[in-house]
C-alpha cells in the first residue's frame, strides 16, 4: 500500500440491536430507479457461501460477522489503548515499516466502520469513542506543540529546496527566497480561539518498537509520533531513517536528526507534524454518513457533537489548498522569480499530498511555521468532503471563508478528474505548482491546469505513485458516492468510461478466484486544460500490466462500483460488485478475510540508506547511523520477529516469502463495502 507523506522540510531547523427493516438507501437529490430485490447475478448464484438466505441479507450479516472478527482482541487488530494497528503481522513494510505502526489512514477506517455500525445497529457509541480515541491520540495535543503562538503568518516558513536524489539532502535553507502569507491563521485563532492546529499526524509507532516514546519528557512504551520520509520523491521507504516527530537530541546524532534532512547554522530541539489530507476528509466523510443515518433514526443528537468535531478538521484541512510555501499558483518558475502569494493567490483548490507545521520545544525561545503543498495527486482528492463541507449545514466550518473555499474546491476538483482522465478511462496522476519541489522549470510542452504542470508520478518515484491501482479505487469510490448523492451531471461521463475500463479488467472465477487491476504504466499527457473546452486527452493513455488479489482494494472498487451502479443504473457495474464480495467471503480465515501475498519486494531489506559523509549516531536500541547503514541495519529489532527467518532465507538466495497480511484498513474497507451494497440495494423484509 504505497501510501506515504510528503516532507515537512521548509521548517526553521511530530450486544446490538438489529434494524427490523431494509430499504433503499437515499440521499440527497438524487431519485434512484433500479428496483429492490437481488440482480440477476445474485439470484442465479447457486454457489453462494451463504446457504439458503437471500444474499443482500447475508452481506449485511457478514457485515456483522467481520466486524465482531476485526473487534475481537484475540485476533490483534488493535492495541492495549484500541488503536488500530496498521496490520496484525509486525513484518510489513510498504508505508508505515512496521506493522504495528499505525497511520492517519488507520483512524479515519476505524471511523468510518464504525459509522456504518451504527447505521446498522442503531448503536453510535463506538463511533463517537472512535473519534475520541484519533482525537486523543492522533492530533497533538496543546502540550506537543507547544510554540504555535509564536507563528508569523506573514512569514510562514523559510524555503528549502526539494531533490531527486536523496543524497542532495541536508538541503540547505535559504531564508532570502520569498515566501507568501498565510491566509488562514488569523481566521483560524479567531475562530476557534487557539493556535493549535486540529488535524492528525499521519505515522504513529503504537508499540514504541523504535524506543522514542521516552523523548520530549515522553514515557517509553507509549504511542509516540514518528516520521520517515523527508529527502524527495526518490526516497523509497527503504531508503528512511525513521526519526522522532519531537526531536530533543536525545538520540541520533549531535543534532538529533535535523541535519539529515535540511541544512543551518544551528540546530533547534523543535516539534513538527505532518497530515495526510485523505485521511482527515475519509473521518469528515463518514462523520457526514453517521450524522444522516443517525438523523433517519431519529437520533442525530446522539452523534451532533462528534460531527461538529468534523467540521473544525475540515476548517483546518483547507492548509492543504495551499503552494508549499504559499507562493501564487500558477506558471510558478524560479524560487525567487516565483512570486510570493497574498490573500489567497497561493490556493491551487485542490488537495495536496501533505500540510505541516512545527516549532520550537523551548518556549522560552519560541518560533513556528506551517506549510501546504505543491503536489496534487488525484489519488487524494475527495469531492464527497468538498460537497459536504460547502452545503451541509451540520458540516460547513464556523470559519467565515471556510464553506466558500470547499465549494470552490468541489468544482475545481471536477475539473482536475476531468483533465486527467485517459482514453481508456483510468486516472493520470496529478499536477504540481513546484516542478521537481524546487519551483524549477518543467519540459517544453508540458501540460498544465490552471498553471499548474502536469505530473505524471506526483510526490514520489520508487515506485512511481500513479502505479499501483488502489488509487484509482480509493478516489473513484468518493467520486461515485458524491455522484450518488448529489446527481452531479458533471461527473457522470468520467465514471462512465472509468467504470467500463475497470469492469473490463475484473475477472471473477469461481471458489473465491478473482483478479482486479494492480500496476498500472502511463504513456503521454493529457491537453493542457482549457475549462470552455477541455480536451478528449486521446494521447493520453494506461495500461494494466498487473493484476492481483488485494482485498482492501477489492473492498473498496467493490464500494466505488456498487455507489456508480446505484447512481446510473448500471448493471454490469453492479454485478462486478457482487462478484467481488462473494469472491471476498469465500477467502476468510479466523482473522479476517485474506490472501497469499508473495514479497520480492523484500530483497530490499539490504538496501542501503543515504547518511552523509562524517554523519553518524545511533538508533534508541544502539543500532548505529553511519554511511553505509541499511535498511535493517538500523533496525535490527527486526531479526527477532517470528517470520524473520523467512526473509532472512530470502536474503541469502532463497525464495521470496509470502504471507497472509490482514492489514486494518483492508478489512475495514471490505466490511463498509458489504454493508453500501446492502443499503443500496436491499429490499424490504
Amino acid at each position: 500500500m504505497p501510501i506515504r507523506r510528503g516532507s515537512d522540510i521548509g521548517s526553521p531547523a511530530r450486544t446490538r440491536s438489529r434494524k427490523k427493516s431494509r430499504r433503499l438507501w437515499t440521499a440527497g437529490a438524487i431519485a434512484l430507479s433500479l428496483p429492490l430485490g437481488l440482480t440477476a447475478a445474485a439470484q442465479g448464484n447457486a454457489s453462494s457461501p451463504f446457504g439458503d438466505e437471500p444474499e443482500l441479507l447475508q452481506y449485511e450479516e457478514q457485515f456483522l460477522t467481520l466486524y465482531e472478527t476485526i473487534k475481537d482482541p484475540a485476533n490483534g487488530y488493535f492495541s492495549d489503548e484500541g488503536i488500530p494497528y496498521h496490520s496484525v503481522e509486525t513484518l510489513i513494510v510498504e508505508a508505515p515499516d512496521h506493522g504495528h505502526q499505525t497511520t492517519s489512514e488507520a483512524y479515519s477506517y476505524l471511523i468510518w466502520l464504525e459509522a456504518q455500525y451504527g447505521q446498522v445497529t442503531g448503536d453510535w457509541q463506538p463511533f463517537n469513542d472512535s473519534w475520541a480515541l484519533m482525537e486523543e491520540w492522533m492530533i497533538p495535543s496543546a502540550d506537543e506543540q507547544p510554540s504555535n503562538s509564536f507563528y508569523d503568518p506573514s512569514s510562514p516558513a523559510t524555503y528549502a529546496p526539494e531533490s531527486t536524489d536523496p543524497a542532495d539532502y541536508p538541503a540547505q535553507m535559504d531564508p532570502d527566497v520569498p515566501v507568501g502569507e498565510d491566509p488562514l491563521a488569523d481566521e483560524l485563532s479567531s475562530t476557534y480561539g487557539t493556535d493549535e492546529i486540529y488535524g492528525m499526524h499521519w505515522l504513529q509507532d503504537v508499540d514504541d518498537t523504535y524506543g522514542y516514546g521516552s523523548a520530549c519528557g515522553g514515557t517509553a512504551g507509549d504511542p509516540t509520533f514518528i516520521n520517515t520520509f523527508q529527502r524527495g520523491p526518490q526516497e523509497s521507504t527503504w531508503e528512511t531513517v525513521t526519526h522522532p516527530s519531537c526531536d530533543d537530541f536525545s538520540f541520533g546524532g549531535e543534532n538529533g536528526y535535523l541535519d539529515l534532512f535540511t541544512g543551518d547554522a544551528s540546530y533547534a530541539q523543535q516539534w513538527r507534524y505532518t497530515n495526510a489530507p485523505d485521511a482527515d476528509a475519509r473521518a469528515v466523510q463518514a462523520a457526514y454518513w453517521a450524522n444522516q443515518w443517525a438523523s433517519e433514526q431519529g437520533n442525530a443528537a446522539a452523534v451532533a457533537g462528534t460531527v461538529e468535531k468534523a467540521a473544525q478538521m475540515g476548517d483546518y484541512l483547507r492548509y492543504s489548498m495551499y503552494d508549499k510555501y504559499f507562493k501564487e499558483i500558477g506558471d510558478c518558475v524560479g524560487p525567487s522569480e516565483c512570486a510570493a502569494g497574498s490573500g489567497k493567490s497561493s490556493n491551487h483548490q485542490l488537495m495536496s499530498w501533505y500540510y505541516a507545521w512545527g516549532g520550537a520545544l523551548d518556549t522560552s525561545a519560541g518560533w513556528a511555521w506551517r506549510i501546504g503543498a505543491s503536489y496534487a495527486h488525484f489519488g487524494y482528492q475527495n469531492p464527497m468532503a468538498a460537497y459536504v463541507l460547502s452545503t451541509d449545514e451540520a458540516l460547513i466550518p464556523q470559519s467565515p471563508s471556510a464553506g466558500e473555499d470547499w465549494g470552490n474546491s468541489l468544482d475545481r476538483m471536477i475539473e482536475f478528474y476531468t483533465w486527467l482522465q485517459s482514453a481508456e478511462g483510468g486516472i493520470a496522476g496529478g499536477a504540481t505548482n513546484s516542478w521537481e519541489g524546487d519551483y524549477g522549470t518543467p519540459p517544453a510542452g508540458t501540460p498544465t491546469f490552471y498553471g499548474m504542470y502536469y505530473d505524471e508520478k506526483p510526490v514520489y518515484h520508487d515506485p512511481p505513485s500513479n502505479r499501483w491501482f488502489g488509487m484509482q479505487a480509493w478516489s473513484m469510490q468518493r467520486l461515485a458516492e458524491y455522484y450518488y448523492v448529489s446527481g452531479d451531471e458533471r461527473v457522470g461521463p468520467v465514471l462512465d468510461k472509468w467504470a467500463d475500463w475497470v469492469v473490463g479488467e475484473v475477472t471473477i472465477g469461481e471458489g473465491g478466484d478473482f483478479q482486479i487491476p494492480a500496476e498500472l504504466e502511463w504513456s503521454g499527457a493529457p491537453d493542457t486544460w482549457d475549462p470552455a473546452n477541455p480536451g478528449d486527452n486521446a494521447g493520453l493513455h494506461v495500461e494494466v500490466t498487473a493484476h492481483s488479489q488485494d482485498v482492501g482494494v477489492t473492498g473498496s472498487l467493490a464500494n466505488a462500483l456498487s455507489f456508480y451502479a446505484a447512481a446510473s443504473g448500471d448493471t454490469a457495474a453492479q454485478e462486478t460488485a457482487s462478484g467481488l464480495l462473494d469472491a471476498l467471503l469465500a477467502n476468510q480465515d479466523a482473522q479476517g478475510i485474506a490472501v497469499p501475498e508473495t514479497r520480492g519486494d523484500y530483497s530490499r531489506f539490504g538496501d542501503e540508506v543515504y547518511i552523509p559523509e562524517g554523519w553518524s549516531g545511533t538508533m534508541p536500541n544502539g543500532d548505529v547511523i553511519e554511511p553505509g547503514s541499511t535498511f535493517s541495519s538500523i533496525r535490527s529489532f527486526y531479526q527477532e520477529d517470528e517470520n524473520w527467518p523467512q526473509v532472512e532465507a530470502y536474503l541469502n538466495g532463497g525464495d521470496a516469502p509470502t504471507f497472509e497480511y490482514h492489514r486494518f484498513w483492508a478489512q475495514a474497507d471490505i466490511a463498509i463495502a458489504l454493508a453500501t451494497y446492502t443499503q443500496l440495494f436491499g429490499a424490504e423484509e
